[in-house]
């Protein structure tokens, strides 16, 4: 397996590789470039599998990667290396594009090429740059990417009703198509929806679109139930502040 390091620090470069050599031994051959550019070149050359791809470079950013290769010919995934803010990170995971944040450390190597591998050849890596492209240009996120079997699948926020514990994966009903089993935990997405108002949890197991309350329940001890028929559980400690939040809606 070939990978390529797109970068134009010299010590990045050079650490990184290390780390890559020492962390993923299916990756055998490890090309560099101080710029996109010369890192295209190689690209089309050499036909890596994985592109480490810093973002801020003079001259071409990374992001603009896909504005030099010809669509038919991107067959690798790619992983960014920043040291973007926060607010940026939160961009990435929504894009589903893997990131490692700078200083960067041998297991965030490890982990995020062995998630890389899993998308080769079904990478959908053009849609996922628009969207982060989006995202980044704007602080009015809008959308999230979900790891389903054959690739990538962007849904909507607006779109999404509920999400449901189920081990460590989460059941997603969206107002489109039927529950899809996504293999991340809820907490991931609990984390991630945290700064957009209108998702709630109202208990460990449940994270809820407020949007789609069709009723609260008073007997049984309280509970929610949903536009589309499904009810979720109320936390005891969460009931008086859900019973706040939907009387102060609308």
């Amino acid at each position: 397996m070939k990978a390529i390091i797109i970068d134009d620090e010299r010590k990045a470069r050079s650490l990184l590789r290390l780390l890559i050599e020492e962390n993923c031994p299916k990756i055998t051959t490890i090309f560099e470039a101080s710029d996109l550019l010369s890192g295209v070149e190689i690209i089309k050359k050499e036909e890596p599998n994985i592109v480490f791809l810093d973002i801020e470079m003079p001259e071409h950013s990374g992001l603009e990667i896909l504005d030099f290769i010809e669509q038919d010919v991107v067959n690798f995934e790619i992983i960014f290396t920043t040291a973007y803010s926060e607010y940026a990170i939160q961009a990435f995971q929504l894009s589903a594009i893997d990131y490692l944040l700078k200083p960067i450390r041998g297991s965030q190597v490890k982990e995020a090429v062995e998630k890389a591998i899993q998308f080769i050849g079904k990478s959908q890596i053009n849609t996922k740059l628009e969207e982060l492209k989006k995202s980044l240009s704007s602080s009015n996120f809008n959308k999230i990417g979900l790891p389903v079997s054959d690739g990538i699948k962007f849904v909507s926020f607006e779109e999404i009703i509920m999400m449901e514990a189920d081990g460590m994966y989460t059941k997603i009903t969206t107002n489109t198509e039927a529950t899809m089993l996504i293999s991340k935990p809820l907490k991931h997405f609990v984390e991630l929806l945290k700064n957009i108002p209108t998702f709630y949890k109202p208990h460990r197991s449940f994270l809820i679109n407020l949007k789609y309350i069709a009723q609260y329940v008073k007997s049984d001890g309280g509970y929610i139930l949903m536009d589309n028929g499904k009810t979720v559980s109320l936390s005891k400690e969460k009931k008086e502040e859900f019973l706040t939040i939907i009387n102060n809606i609308g």
